[in-house]
């Protein structure tokens, strides 16, 4: 380890198309400068080929070095001997999936397990996050789950019995929000749990000036982010009834308000795609209410599109990241919340959590009933904000305090 230049490894995040990906990123790496001398960091993301060449030409930090993990032995096609031999022999697969972080651990102060709710079930079981956990604490290192949402796993009980067990093996849970502190106390782990908040609450937005990408937002405007994912919670997984929804709640906002709505996209992966999404959304609708929507493209950093948020008067948002872009600028926010991480940052915030809408409630009439009342209450919200995000933001920045203290640094 060189103590004159501190290596971090930040394990487990996905690619920068999706912004609150790379807010993680920004918002951790400001952490750690803030507390160790002039780091270096080696990003390790489950990422697509064409998504990691995009991410590595376009970095402008240059401490952040990328590499990927390699997950395609875990869902290709194998042969029969292949299929035996990784049956009997699953240490052999962990360590082929992390061998490009691997070289790296000797140095390496701690490996930061970031991503924000890779530990919850919302995207299926997160044993790809747990094999990587295995090779980090195999090689007795320093494992933080770093701003993290963890659980519920309620619904598998048997499998929650598994995490409860590894998630006491790991070095220290940085919880992004109490509802998660809460899910972990009820199951008896807190020794290791550290109460923190979401780097991305840090990231500083930056304007777009190049030639064809700036932006001037009228004033007044509602910005809404609606994601495909949402269908899962709000239809049963039916996409064609979710866009059909989707509209009638853009049409109902446009026309209720007479205001300039504008549509976010954040994540632009090409298996989950905000602005496919939400063109096609935009595209159904009819005029005048079209006249007043306006979609913006899909080639903003996290940083810029948090800029774009800011401008806006108020914010609906489902990406959990679009929604702390907004908390973090001041701006009244309503969640769209299918999990748990939405409902704590709001209740960590708020006290409460009248600004989140749960998935049977996202319908036309109660997301224009509540942005209507939002909007009549704005400067209330926005003096509530001002009052709380500083305080957020240093329980962000407290994270590398913690982090000195349980790495031995």
């Amino acid at each position: 380890m060189n103590k004159d230049r501190p290596l971090f490894i930040l394990a487990g995040n996905g690619p920068y198309e999706n912004r609150g990906c790379e807010a993680i990123t920004r918002g951790t790496v400001k952490i750690l400068r803030n507390y160790f001398p002039d780091p270096s960091f080696l990003s390790v993301s489950f990422t697509q080929n064409t998504d990691f060449e995009h991410q590595v030409k376009d970095e402008y930090d240059t401490a952040i070095i990328h590499k990927k993990m390699h997950t395609d032995h875990y869902f290709e096609k194998k042969s029969l001997l292949r299929r035996i031999i990784f049956r009997f022999d699953k240490r052999k697969q962990k360590y082929l999936m992390c061998k490009e972080m691997v070289p790296y651990l000797d140095d390496a102060v701690a490996v930061l397990s970031v991503g924000g709710d890779n530990y919850s079930l919302d995207y299926g079981i997160p044993w790809l996050f747990t094999d990587l956990d295995d090779v980090v604490l195999e090689k007795k290192k320093p494992l933080i789950l770093w701003g993290a949402s963890v659980g519920p796993f309620t619904k598998l009980p048997e499998y929650e019995r598994y995490m409860c067990n590894h998630l006491k093996k790991i070095t220290g849970i940085f919880a992004r929000e109490s509802t998660t502190v809460d899910y972990l106390e009820k199951n008896e782990i807190k020794d290791n749990v550290y109460k923190v908040a979401d780097p991305a609450f840090l990231m500083n937005p930056v304007e777009p000036r190049e030639e064809g990408r700036r932006l001037a937002i009228d004033k007044g405007a509602i910005g809404i982010n609606l994601s495909p994912l949402m269908a899962n919670y709000v239809t049963g997984g039916d996409v064609q009834q979710w866009e059909h929804i989707a509209q009638e709640i853009i049409h109902a906002v446009a026309k209720k308000t007479s205001r300039t709505i504008y549509l976010v996209p954040h994540v632009t992966t090409p298996v989950m795609n905000d602005f496919t999404f939400l063109k096609k959304v935009w595209e159904m609708t009819e005029s005048p209410a079209k006249n007043m929507i306006r979609l913006i493209p899909p080639d903003y950093s996290a940083a810029e599109t948090k800029w774009i948020i800011s401008h806006m008067a108020l914010f609906a948002g489902a990406r959990t990241h679009a929604t702390i872009a907004a908390l973090s600028s001041n701006i009244p926010t309503l969640s769209f919340a299918y999990s748990i991480k939405a409902r704590g940052i709001n209740r960590d915030i708020f006290g409460q959590e009248e600004y989140c809408l749960g998935p049977d409630q996202v319908t036309p009439e109660m997301v224009t009933s509540n942005i209507e009342s939002m909007l009549a209450t704005e400067n209330q919200i926005k003096n509530v904000l001002k009052e709380k995000i500083p305080t957020v933001q240093k329980n962000a920045m407290l994270a590398g305090q913690y982090l000195k203290e349980v790495s031995g640094y």
